[in-house]
C-alpha cells in the first residue's frame, strides 16, 4: 500500500486482520485530505486573526473588547464541540457536519469584512468559531479511526503541521496584501483590512471542496441508546482528572490575538500603528512557523516517550510565554528580536498542546465514546479560554497588562502542576 493510498472503510467491529490491512500506512488519503483541509481552513481564518487587532486599532476599539470577542467565540465553539461529539457518537453522522462547519468559516469572514463596529465583528467571529467547534472533534474522531494507536502522535503531529502551514502562508500573504493595499486610494484607513478579509473567502471555500473529495469517514455504527449525561458521568476517572488540569491551564491560556495586540502596542511608539500591526502580524506568522517545524517532531517524541510527559513540558512552556509577555510590558521592550523570542516560545507550546491533547484523550477513553470525549475536551478548553481571553483583556485595560499576563502565568503554571499529578489510563 502506498503512502497516499486510501484506507478501506471499516467498522470498530471488523476483525483484526481487516483492520491491519486497512491501516498499514498512517499517511493515508484521509490523513492527507484532513491535513490539506485544515491548511486551507487556517489560511482563511488565521489571516483574519493576524490582522484583526490592527483592524480594531484603526476603528478605535480597546483591548478589553478584543478579549471579549475572542472569549465569546471560544465559548460558542466549546459548547458546539460537546453537542457535535454527542450527535456523532449517537447517530454515526460525521462527515456532513464537518463539511457544514468548514462552510461557516467564510460566512463569518464576510461578516467581519462588512463590519462598521465591534458588534458585527463579534457576530462574524461567532459564526466562524461555531463552525470550528462543529468540525473539530468529529474530524479528530475520523482521523483516529483511520490510523493505528501506535501512530497517533505522528499522524496528529502531521495534521497540526499542515494546519499550521496554512496559518503561516495565509497571514504572510495577508500582511503583504495589507502593505500593498495601503498604497491604493481608500476613503478610510480600514479599507485595506476589508480587502484582505474578502480575499480570505477563497481558501475557506477550497477547504470545503478538499474535505468533500479526499476524506473518507470510516464506518461508524450508530449508538441510539447513548445518553448524554450518563455517558459523561461514565467517562474514566483519569480522563476527568486530565480535563481538570486542562481547564486550569486553559484559564490562563489567553488567545494569541492578545499576543499580537501586545506586540502592536509595544512597537507603536517607535514605528506607528500601521507598521507596528504589520510587524506584529509577521511575528505571529513566525509563531506559526515554529508550530509547523516542531509539530511533527513532537508527535514522534510522543510516540516514543508517551504523549502525557511531552504535553507536560509543553504546558510549562505556555506558562513561560505568559511570564515573558508580562516582563515585556514591565521593561517596555520594543526589540523585534526579543518579541520574536516570546512568539517562539508561544509557537512551541501550542505545537505540543494542539498535537497531544487529542492523543492523550484517545489513550484514556473507549472508542465508542471518542467523539463525545473530544467534545468534552473542546468544551473545557473553550470555556477556560473564554474566561482567560475575556479576563486578560479586561484586566489589561482596567489594571495593567503586567498584572493580567502575570495572573495568566499563575493559572498556566498551576495547570501544569495538576497535569504532572495526572496519570494515563
Amino acid at each position: 500500500m502506498s503512502d497516499f493510498s486510501d484506507a478501506k472503510q471499516g467498522t470498530p467491529h471488523s476483525d483484526a486482520s481487516s483492520t491491519s490491512v486497512e491501516r498499514q500506512s498512517w499517511l493515508n488519503r484521509t490523513v492527507v485530505g484532513a491535513g490539506l483541509t485544515s491548511a486551507l481552513g487556517d489560511f482563511c481564518y488565521e489571516t483574519t486573526t493576524v490582522i484583526l487587532p490592527g483592524f480594531l486599532a484603526v476603528l478605535g476599539i480597546p483591548a478589553a473588547v478584543l478579549g471579549i470577542i475572542e472569549g465569546v467565540a471560544d465559548a460558542v465553539a466549546s459548547f458546539t464541540k460537546m453537542v457535535a461529539g454527542y450527535i456523532a457518537d449517537k447517530f454515526g453522522h460525521r462527515k456532513m457536519l464537518v463539511l457544514f462547519g468548514y462552510g461557516l468559516t467564510p460566512i463569518g469572514q464576510a461578516l467581519i469584512a462588512i463590519a462598521l463596529g465591534w458588534p458585527m465583528i463579534l457576530l462574524g467571529r461567532i459564526v466562524s468559531w461555531f463552525g470550528k467547534g462543529l468540525r473539530g472533534p468529529l474530524r479528530d474522531a475520523i482521523l483516529v479511526q483511520a490510523i493505528t494507536p501506535e501512530t497517533r502522535g505522528r499522524a496528529f503531529g502531521f495534521h497540526r503541521a499542515m494546519d499550521s502551514i496554512g496559518a503561516v502562508v495565509g497571514p504572510l500573504l495577508g500582511v503583504a496584501l495589507l502593505g500593498w493595499a495601503q498604497n491604493l486610494s481608500w476613503g478610510t484607513t480600514a479599507g485595506p483590512f476589508r480587502m484582505v478579509f474578502w480575499l480570505t473567502l477563497v481558501p475557506g471555500l477550497l477547504a470545503v471542496v478538499a474535505f468533500l473529495t479526499m476524506v473518507k469517514d470510516p464506518e461508524h455504527s450508530p449508538n441510539p441508546a447513548l445518553k448524554f449525561f450518563s455517558t459523561l458521568r461514565g467517562l474514566p476517572a483519569s480522563f476527568k482528572r486530565y480535563l481538570g488540569a486542562v481547564g486550569i491551564f486553559g484559564i490562563g491560556d489567553f488567545s494569541h490575538s492578545l499576543l499580537i495586540l501586545a506586540a502592536t502596542q509595544l512597537l507603536t511608539p517607535s514605528m506607528g500603528v500601521l507598521q507596528a500591526a504589520q510587524i506584529a502580524g509577521l511575528l505571529y506568522v513566525w509563531r506559526n512557523v515554529v508550530q509547523v517545524v516542531f509539530s511533527y517532531p513532537i508527535g514522534i517524541l510522543a510516540d516514543r516517550f508517551g504523549s502525557l510527559p511531552v504535553l507536560r513540558f509543553g504546558y510549562a512552556l505556555g506558562a513561560l510565554t505568559a511570564v515573558l509577555t508580562g516582563l515585556a510590558f514591565w521593561l517596555k521592550i520594543d526589540s523585534i528580536a526579543a518579541l520574536a523570542g516570546i512568539f517562539f516560545t508561544g509557537g512551541l507550546y501550542v505545537a505540543a498542546q494542539d498535537s497531544l491533547e487529542s492523543t492523550v484523550t484517545a489513550d484514556m477513553v473507549n472508542p465508542e465514546t471518542l467523539a463525545i470525549s473530544y467534545g468534552a475536551l473542546g468544551t473545557v478548553n473553550g470555556l477556560a479560554k473564554f474566561v482567560s481571553s475575556a479576563s486578560v483583556g479586561v484586566l489589561w485595560t482596567v489594571v495593567s497588562p503586567i498584572f493580567s499576563f502575570g495572573l495568566a502565568a499563575m493559572f498556566m503554571a498551576t495547570g501544569t502542576w495538576a497535569l504532572c499529578r495526572t496519570s494515563g489510563r
